[in-house]
Parts: structure tokens; C-alpha cells; sequence
């Protein structure tokens, strides 16, 4: 979100792959509360006012994803003319199939690392905001790092070791 708040990139996401996330931190996380998670639904929303793809749902059908409930992603990805699809479920995007419709398929981790080389200043911007905004806990720099690379975002954690001072 921080990236896309500073214009790095150009972020797309449907209602589906919204209602998609919150139901799965829902069902993985007890402590949190649907009225919460909407309200940061609603915040991205507005935040990113243009992020929202619609018209997508007639692609749906004739795509074929090895889970077929993935297929929202790619159909919304392919109506708003998206570059890649960022997920941690590689295995569900083929590379080879993604390529028909000129998109890449890229990890978060490499995504996030990527940022580096575009605007190294940006993403530390972004990570220092990240940091600031956590209260519950309210983590260290070092523990902020350390939570990245349990998220599976090693490249990019060790990335930030670098400025742990400032993050």
C-alpha cells in the first residue's frame, strides 16, 4: 500500500480478491474482527481510489488456472492491463500461461526487492511508515525485520538490515 500511496507502481485489485483476503486472515486469525478488516478495505479503497477493476467477470470462464477459484485474479489482472500478478501462491499461476497475456508472475519478496533498484529511498520511506503505523505490538526496527522475513520477504528483510537505524 505504501508504494502505491507514493505512486511506485500502479495497483489493481477487485472486490472478489478484497472479499478473498479478508475472509482467509478471518479464518486463519481468531483475534481479528470483519468490521475492522472492512474498514481497511475501505480505507485501501480510498486511499487508491482507481484501484478497483471491474468488468472483468465475463474473462473468468475461459481461463484455466490449476485452482480454478484463482481465475478472478488473472481475469481482473488481464482487464486493467496489469504488467504481473504479485502473490505468494506461485503454484496456482503458471509462468508460461501468465506469459500468453503478457504478464509476469512474481513472488512478493522479489517484488518488494525489485523496489530497491527502482527507488532505494522510497522503499525505506515505505518500510518507516509500515513501522509507524504498527501499535499492537509497536515493533523495533530489528523486530520489524525479523517479522518481514517470517512473512516469507527474506530478500527484502535483509534489504533493510542495512538501514535498521532508520527504519
Amino acid at each position: 500500500m505504501e508504494f502505491a500511496a507514493a505512486k511506485l507502481f500502479r495497483v489493481k485489485w477487485s472486490d472478489a480478491v478484497q472479499d478473498e483476503w479478508i475472509r482467509t486472515l478471518l479464518a486463519n486469525r481468531n483475534d481479528l474482527a470483519r468490521e475492522r478488516l472492512e474498514r481497511t478495505r475501505d480505507l485501501m479503497n480510498k486511499a487508491i481510489p482507481d484501484a478497483n477493476v471491474s468488468h472483468y467477470e465475463d474473462l473468468i470462464e475461459g481461463l484455466q488456472l490449476p485452482d480454478s477459484d484463482d481465475r478472478h485474479v488473472l481475469a481482473a489482472a488481464i482487464a486493467s492491463e496489469c504488467d504481473a500478478v504479485i502473490t505468494f501462491n506461485q503454484k496456482d499461476f503458471p509462468s508460461d500461461y501468465l506469459e500468453k497475456f503478457n504478464i509476469e508472475l512474481l513472488h512478493p519478496d522479489d517484488f518488494v526487492h525489485n523496489q530497491f533498484g527502482l527507488d532505494h529511498a522510497s522503499v525505506i520511506v515505505a518500510a518507516q511508515r509500515c513501522r509507524a503505523r504498527l501499535k499492537n505490538p509497536k515493533l523495533t526496527p530489528e523486530e520489524y525485520i525479523v517479522c518481514l522475513d517470517r512473512q516469507g520477504l527474506p530478500k527484502t528483510a535483509n534489504e533493510l538490515c542495512i538501514y535498521g537505524r532508520i527504519i
